[in-house]
Formats: structure tokens, sequence, C-alpha cells
């Protein structure tokens, strides 16, 4: 299966820009500002198309500790980054405002995104509390803005948390796309750079045959083969990373030799 988007594309993949610490954050580089939150995003957007991914994907990871509720200073800071980005982007591109799912819409709204990643549904004890996402709130915010053609990829088991929810996960995926109407579902290992179960990944994929379903965390040049002999698709971020380290920049290299893997794989 294929996102429109992404048509003659098949095994999609979706590479992460992390863009550095916003404002009011306790990581944000008040010296370099939004200046060079900016340059170090097109440098990193560079390298990313360079080596072949097909979409990339805007998100603000070093934002510690996360919050569930978007501040203005950061939506405001993010719209700018990913604004100022968008003229060199030569390939489609989403956005995920960690953990807000309204804020994710609404800076996908205004900058022209084509797809926004979030945790939409659910119930989660997490490392920022009890998580309970308000997904009718950013699917009515997606209408309201003029954006019904925007993409909705919903992370149904989250990082740096564990659903409250006793559901079955191939269940849970089910339900968001027959309930809450889902584009895409996406299915995560534990924390940011860590792999999918493997029979989570599998369980969710036999059961859902009317959207994709992506491996939206730990995916390497070595398990990438067994990830798309059964998902539709992944999001990459910490592998291709210099050393592989979450926070580095961007290693062209390391996106070449993944996508090398993945043509053969297509």
């Amino acid at each position: 299966m294929m996102f429109d988007f992404f048509a003659p594309k098949k095994k999609a993949v979706i590479a992460m820009i992390h863009i550095g610490a916003l404002p009011g954050t306790p990581l944000y580089d008040a010296d370099g500002g939004v200046a060079k939150l900016i340059d170090d995003a097109a440098r990193d957007a560079e390298a990313l198309q360079s080596g072949g991914v097909d979409a990339v994907m805007f998100g603000n990871e070093n934002d510690r500790p996360y919050v569930r509720s978007a501040p203005l200073e950061g939506v405001a800071a993010m719209t700018a980054v990913v604004q100022a980005i968008k003229p060199a982007l030569n390939v489609p591109f989403g956005v995920n405002y960690l953990w807000d799912p309204s804020a994710s819409v609404a800076i996908a709204a205004a900058t022209g995104a084509r797809f926004v990643r979030e945790i939409f549904t659910g119930v989660f004890a997490s490392d920022m509390g009890v998580w309970a996402p308000d997904c009718a709130g950013a699917s009515r915010l997606r209408r309201n803005l003029g954006r019904p053609d925007l993409k909705l990829l919903f992370n149904i088991n989250a990082e740096f948390a564990h659903s409250l929810d006793a559901r079955p996960i191939e269940l849970r995926a089910k339900s968001a796309i027959f309930s809450s109407l889902a584009d895409a579902i996406l299915v995560s290992g534990p924390i940011t750079g860590q792999p999918a179960d493997e029979s989570d990944l599998r369980k969710v994929c036999e059961a859902i045959h009317d959207a994709p379903v992506f491996a939206n965390t730990g995916v390497t040049v070595d398990n990438v083969r067994d990830v798309l002999a059964v998902a539709d698709g992944a999001i990459v971020g910490t592998h291709f990373k210099v050393d592989g380290n979450t926070w580095n920049a961007v290693d062209g290299a390391r996106v070449r030799r993944f996508m090398d893997a993945v043509e053969k794989l297509r």
C-alpha cells in the first residue's frame, strides 16, 4: 500500500529533521537563537534529500522535558523554522510537535505540510503524566483550517509511555481507523531510536488493510529488510545521524547506504 503523495514509491521512507530545542525550553541555545535552528535544519534537510529519502518530517525532539500542550513561543518558532526551510525542499514534508496534536495540525496548515504525526488516541501513563490526547479537537481544527487533505499519522503506542488500554494493539489500530479516521498507523518502540516490538508490528500489519502501516522508530540498515517485509514504510531519525546518536547532525553517507538498501527491496 502507498500513500498518495509517495506514488509510485513503495515502502516509503520518511526521514526526520530534528529541530534543535525551541525557545522557552531548558536546552534552547539563546545565543544561536532561531537563526541557528534554521541553519541546522537546513543542513540536515540537504543531507537527507541528497541521500534519496521520500519525504521529511520536522520534529521538536530536543524540547526535553516534553509537554502535552504546546506553548505559544514553541509553536511560533517551529513554524518559522519550517517556513524558512520549505523553499529548499523537493520532497513532501510533515510536522510533529511533541506531544500536541492540535499544535501539530496548526503548524502543518500554516506551512503547507502534507502530513502530521502524533499520538491522537488512547490513554497512557507516561513520563509527562497521565496522557489523553484530544483527537476530535485536532481533526476538527484540520477541517476548520481548510486542510481536509492533511494526512494524520496515528502513533498508537507512544514512546516514553505505557498504554492503559488493555485491548490488543492490533484492535486499537483498527479502532483508530474506524472511530477516529486515521490515515495511517505507526508502531513505535519504547523510546526514540529503539525498534518496535516485531510481534506488535506484524500483528498490526496483518490486521490493517485499508491504511498504510509504518514502523515509527528504531529502523536501521541492519533491520530494514525485516521491517519492510511486513510494513508499508518507515520513519527514520536516529539511524541517519552521525554515530547513530539522536542529537547529532545527519550523516549523508548513512542516509545513502540505507536508501540504497531500500531501493533493492522495492
